[in-house]
């Protein structure tokens, strides 16, 4: 079996931008100056979401993957999880037990149909080996997308306002029915969701509404093998100038600002449905998400307590 093919030329390469240590990516600033490490798009609005039910989620598959895995409460036995060494390694225990539960199969689940994806919108034939299960989530994918047109596919951007940089999945065409019924056309920031989105619905809207806020960054004017660690070190602390760094920068094509748009593609279950997304609520969200992370940069909120001498 194999899916019709439509085709979407991308804006520019997408290459890996350079990171460092904290998996950020590196920017040379719009002004010119160093590399400088911005924030990922999902990392920074990461503080508006409520997490309970995902700690909880996690803390019941470490329970599950130790039931699996004796082996791994063996190894813990003896570990201080006070001291620095041991604490890297009662983390890895712990991935080893979520991953014994199989909770980053769904992960790894999603990123697989994201590739196929972009199989799909590329124009390219899907692999010859994907299951019957693959043919039809891609089949439900194409159907319900057909309304867009794709016009980008991940795309680097970056919002020198908030200091973040990130990835978008597509920039689509539509033209039709609006979210209040009434016609719409434009360029709309598109995303593609493959787990539950019954939660984190306001995380969703900040992270598009940042997109489509985004200019686009080309990493490769400043070119540096991120994999050779002198190289690296010696690019970061090299200065730009201004011109050379407004090279690197490029505008959107014009993108609507109020609405955005969720694919919501579950793994595995042949279906697939489009949601539109309030940017507005999504950008006032990004807005809050950078007054609380200045926020917690506020010092003076503790000091010594301290009596007179007797």
């Amino acid at each position: 079996m194999e899916l019709p093919q439509r085709s979407a030329k991308p804006l520019h390469p997408n290459l890996s931008v350079p990171r460092d240590g904290w998996g950020r990516p590196l920017i040379v600033p719009e002004g010119g100056g160093k590399p400088k490490g911005h924030t990922r798009t999902t990392t920074f609005i990461d503080c508006i979401e409520d997490k309970s039910n995902l700690v909880d989620w996690k803390t019941r598959n470490v329970l599950i993957g130790v039931t699996k895995r004796p082996d791994l409460a063996e190894k813990a036995r003896h570990l201080d999880p006070e001291d620095p060494g041991d604490k890297k390694k009662l983390n890895a225990l712990v991935e080893q037990a979520e991953d014994a539960a199989g909770a980053n199969e769904k992960s790894r689940r999603g990123t697989y149909l994201h590739d196929l994806s972009e199989y799909v919108d590329r124009g390219d034939p899907l692999p010859k080996t994907v299951s019957h299960a693959d043919l039809d989530d891609m089949a439900a994918y194409m159907l319900e997308t057909s309304v867009l047109k794709v016009v980008a596919i991940e795309q680097f951007v970056v919002v020198p306002e908030l200091g973040v940089g990130g990835t978008f999945d597509r920039l689509s065409h539509y033209e039709g029915p609006g979210p209040d019924g009434k016609p719409i056309a434009g360029n709309f920031i598109t995303d593609t969701k493959t787990g539950n989105i019954e939660y984190g619905q306001l995380k969703m809207a900040s992270q598009l509404a940042v997109y489509s806020r985004g200019k686009l960054y080309d990493h490769t004017k400043f070119p540096v093998d991120a994999d050779d660690k002198k190289a690296l070190a010696a690019w970061k602390k090299q200065q730009f100038t201004a011109e050379q760094a407004a090279t690197a920068y490029s505008p959107l094509p014009p993108v609507n600002q109020d609405w955005g748009i969720i694919v919501h593609l579950p793994a595995g279950e042949g279906v697939c449905k489009l949601y539109w997304v309030n940017l507005n609520i999504g950008w006032a969200m990004a807005q809050l998400a950078l007054t609380i992370r200045q926020a917690r940069s506020t010092k003076g909120a503790m000091v010594p307590f301290a009596t007179w001498a007797t």
